[in-house]
C-alpha cells in the first residue's frame, strides 16, 4: 500500500493496493500489523456505515474525553473527507486537511485522536465505512460548525445539506479550551 503523508502530523492517506481483473477486483481494507507498520496504531473498537445524499455535509464532530480515532473510506459514491487539529497547544492548531475518497480511488484517510472530523457527498450518494478507536458516546459528542470562517475550510458545495444540531455548532474559537484534547508532542 502507498502511504501519503499530509500537512497535518499523523493525518495519512493510505492507497491499498487493489488487485483487479475482467471480474472485478480485491483489496485489503485493514491488516493490523501492515497499518501499524504505516504509522496507524490505533486499536478500533467499533465499525460505523453511514449513508447520505448529494450535498449532504455532516460535521465536524469529535468526543470530548473519550476522543476517537478513525479510519475512514466510500465503498459507493465520491465524498470530500476534512480533518481538524483541535488540539490545545499544536502547532497546527485549527489547521484542515481536505481529501477527496471515492468508490473509484478506494482511499483510506486515517485521522488520530485530537481531530475534528466531517464530510460532504459529492456523488448522487455515497456509503461510508469508518472504524472508531473509542466507543461512540453521545453524552461526549463536540463539534464545531461547518462554516468556521477562522478555519476557512474549502468546501466543495455551494448549498450543504446540514442537520439542525451541525447548524447550531459554535465556531472553534468559542469552544471552552477544557472542551478540547490537549497536544502531545511526540
Amino acid at each position: 500500500m502507498n502511504i501519503i503523508p499530509t500537512e497535518l502530523a499523523g493525518v495519512i492517506i493510505i492507497e491499498p493496493d487493489v488487485f483487479g481483473d475482467h471480474r472485478g477486483f480485491f483489496l485489503e481494507t485493514y491488516q493490523m500489523d501492515r497499518y501499524q507498520n504505516a504509522g496507524v496504531h490505533s486499536a478500533f473498537v467499533q465499525d460505523n456505515l453511514s449513508f447520505s445524499v448529494e450535498n449532504t455535509l455532516r460535521g465536524l464532530h469529535y468526543q470530548v474525553t473519550r476522543p476517537q480515532a478513525k479510519l475512514v473510506q466510500v465503498v459507493s459514491g465520491e465524498i470530500f473527507d476534512v480533518a481538524v487539529d483541535i488540539r490545545t497547544g499544536s502547532p497546527t492548531f485549527g489547521r484542515w486537511v481536505g481529501v477527496q475518497l471515492s468508490e473509484n480511488n478506494h482511499r483510506q484517510l486515517y485521522i488520530p485522536e485530537g481531530f475534528a472530523h466531517g464530510f460532504c457527498v459529492l456523488s448522487r450518494s455515497a456509503r461510508f465505512i469508518y472504524k472508531c478507536s473509542d466507543y461512540y458516546a453521545p453524552d461526549d459528542e463536540g463539534g464545531i460548525i461547518w462554516s468556521d470562517p477562522d478555519i476557512g475550510i474549502e468546501w466543495p458545495v455551494a448549498t450543504p445539506i446540514i442537520s439542525e444540531k451541525d447548524a447550531a455548532l459554535s465556531p472553534l474559537s468559542r469552544v471552552p479550551k477544557y472542551s478540547l484534547p490537549a497536544f502531545q508532542p511526540a
